[in-house]
């Protein structure tokens, strides 16, 4: 004997059919409001970029023929451009730059602060606080007018240094050692920022309880306080790198990459091929690579911090 299952026909309104209207109106409902602002990302964020992209493939200039009439040139910038030994030393100073400005000057000295800070009363976290801040809000053009008035052949420092018998000229003979100096200044206020919110984080019973256990101070910090901010100290590390990589201001109006090319790192070096060679297409080659460099950089660090998640 064959028992027919037979379904019954499904009434209009039905649950099943429902089910999709009520995503679309759930997904309308959060959709509509932000849809001015998904619409002047596109056009003022994604537009640009994806332009620059396109650019990077053609002869653009913004001056003579190429300028009215560019074309495609595939990968001719890049060839170009890895060939280019002037780039490859800007790319080098740039390494330079943002291994001895953030990952080691701005990073240690925003953690060093942040520790000596901790513990401390209200009125000299406050003091120091407010300098170290002070120093990172101000405009990159005060700031490099202040380290120029510091480190010039007629500044402060030699004033200083005059009366044991010593100068200096860093300037013009250790440029990038200027460049380092002034955007750690500028720059360690971020991540003494970061690594105190991640400090007052750590239980204090925690490290009260391994110096009872003989634990030197040195000990505790490597061994409990680190590793517990680890995450923070990934995340900050991923910030002010890309945040160096694309120093500009501060460098420009410090040394203007000089003397000659001893300070161009590549967005000096960008800049001086698009804005005042025309090479707008040659430029964005550039742009594009710095953008790839950052992107590997923040996956690495992204990846870090999932492992240690």
């Amino acid at each position: 004997m064959t028992v027919t299952t037979v379904t019954p026909p499904r009434l209009a309104g039905s649950p099943e059919q429902g089910e999709p209207r009520r995503r679309l109106r759930g997904t309308l409902r959060w959709l509509v409001p932000l849809g001015p602002a998904l619409v002047l990302l596109v056009i003022f964020m994604a537009g640009p970029i994806l332009w620059s992209v396109y650019i990077a493939f053609t002869n653009e200039t913004l001056t003579g023929a190429a300028s009215v009439n560019s074309h495609f040139v595939g990968f001719a910038n890049f060839v170009k451009l890895f060939g280019d030994e002037d780039f490859i030393n800007s790319f080098l100073l740039t390494f330079i730059f943002v291994i001895g400005s953030a990952v080691i000057g701005q990073n240690t000295l925003g953690l060093v602060i942040a520790l000596i800070q901790r513990g401390r009363g209200r009125v000299l976290r406050g003091v120091v606080n407010g300098v170290v801040i002070a120093a990172w809000v101000v405009p990159e053009v005060v700031a490099a007018a202040c380290w120029y008035s510091f480190l010039a052949e007629e500044g402060t420092l030699n004033e200083l240094l005059g009366s044991l018998g010593l100068s200096q000229d860093w300037l013009f003979s250790a440029p990038m050692l200027a460049i380092i100096l002034a955007n750690i200044w500028r720059g360690t206020a971020f991540s003494m920022l970061v690594y105190s919110a991640a400090l007052s984080d750590v239980p204090s019973d925690l490290l009260e309880a391994a110096a009872v256990d003989g634990a030197s101070g040195w000990r505790r910090l490597v061994h409990i306080t680190l590793p517990l901010i680890r995450r923070s100290i990934l995340s900050n590390l991923m910030l002010i790198t890309l945040q160096t990589l694309a120093a500009f201001g501060l460098i420009y109006a410090l040394t203007g990459g000089g003397p000659g090319t001893a300070s161009q790192t590549t967005p000096l070096y960008m800049y001086e091929q698009a804005f005042r060679y025309f090479e707008i297409g040659y430029g964005s080659a550039m742009a594009l690579v710095m953008l790839v460099i950052g992107a590997v950089f923040s996956l690495v660090y992204l990846r870090l911090i999932k492992v240690d998640a």
